[in-house]
């Protein structure tokens, strides 16, 4: 019997084709095949064996963002591959790298033709077109009678010290890769907490913030107890023994009575960006 499954090529080659993948269609809709086993197919024919680095080219249909790409402790030609198949895949045009040092940089940026470092957040944009820039909010406050009206796109990073800077980086380059509008306000921890009050306006305008903090992580709660948005807390290393490198300000964050507050892993200043990102464009939408 010559059936369409019969004829379905092996899939361990690299001869499969559009028509190949037509014949199992065709075979799924005349009962030959299941539609799951039509979707193992395809799905194995994505992801075939045969190489070591298998990004998700699918993530931005599904997550609206396509896979971030972690770079410490892999190495620049790793980190180059991953990135062109991402590109050439066809679903993104640029690609983030996060934790990548100077070193690993210099040897991946050759490669393609436009990218943006941060040295600071240890960052890396590549693309093969220009790198966008989101344009940022303007640093005048709103006035009084708009204090209460969200612009949704924007996001504001706060840190407690300039020691929590680069973790702060790491967010403000994830948001900005997202193209969500952000602006940076450091050095208002709650040692000296009347630091925040200049900003209130523009703080409770906001669509989400992302407030990073070391030592036992406070400026969260007292932030969270001031404004209309959500609070992503980003719990940093930064502190002395007792602070157990993070943890003691990780379990602070989570412990905190704000109801408008919550967190992400110590040092994780991309996954509080993100999370505010997807908050910020979500409300846009909305809108």
């Amino acid at each position: 019997m010559n059936s369409a499954s019969n004829k379905t090529p092996d899939l361990t080659s690299t001869s499969s084709t559009l028509a190949d993948h037509a014949q199992w269609l065709e075979a799924a809709e005349s009962g030959q095949m299941t539609w799951s086993e039509l979707a193992e197919r395809l799905l194995q024919f994505e992801h075939a064996s045969g190489s070591e680095h298998r990004p998700d080219l699918d993530r931005k249909r599904r997550c609206g963002f396509g896979e971030v790409i972690f770079g410490e402790r892999k190495s620049a030609d790793a980190i180059a591959h991953i990135a062109r198949r991402l590109l050439d895949g066809g679903t993104v045009q640029e690609v983030l790298v996060t934790r990548v040092d100077c070193e690993q940089m210099r040897l991946v940026v050759p490669g393609f033709a436009h990218s943006r470092y941060d040295l600071l957040g240890r960052t890396l944009r590549l693309s093969d077109f220009a790198i966008r820039e989101t344009q940022l909010p303007s640093p005048a406050l709103p006035q009084p009678e708009n204090v209460a009206k969200r612009t949704t796109e924007r996001v504001i990073v706060l840190t407690a010290g300039s020691t929590d800077l680069p973790v702060a980086r790491e967010a403000m380059e994830t948001l900005r890769w997202m193209g969500v509008s952000a602006q940076l306000i450091s050095d208002v921890g709650v040692a000296g907490p009347f630091r925040l009050l200049a900003h209130l306006a523009l703080l409770r305008g906001a669509s989400a913030l992302v407030v990073i903090a070391g030592m036992e992580g406070a400026l969260a709660s007292v932030v969270g107890g001031l404004v209309p948005c959500p609070v992503i807390a980003v719990p940093t290393s930064v502190g002395y023994g007792a602070n157990f490198a993070g943890v003691t300000t990780l379990l602070s964050m989570l412990s905190s009575c704000a109801a408008g507050v919550t967190v992400v892993n110590i040092d994780a200043g991309f996954k509080g960006g993100y999370v505010a990102g997807l908050i910020a464009v979500g409300s846009e939408d909305r809108c």
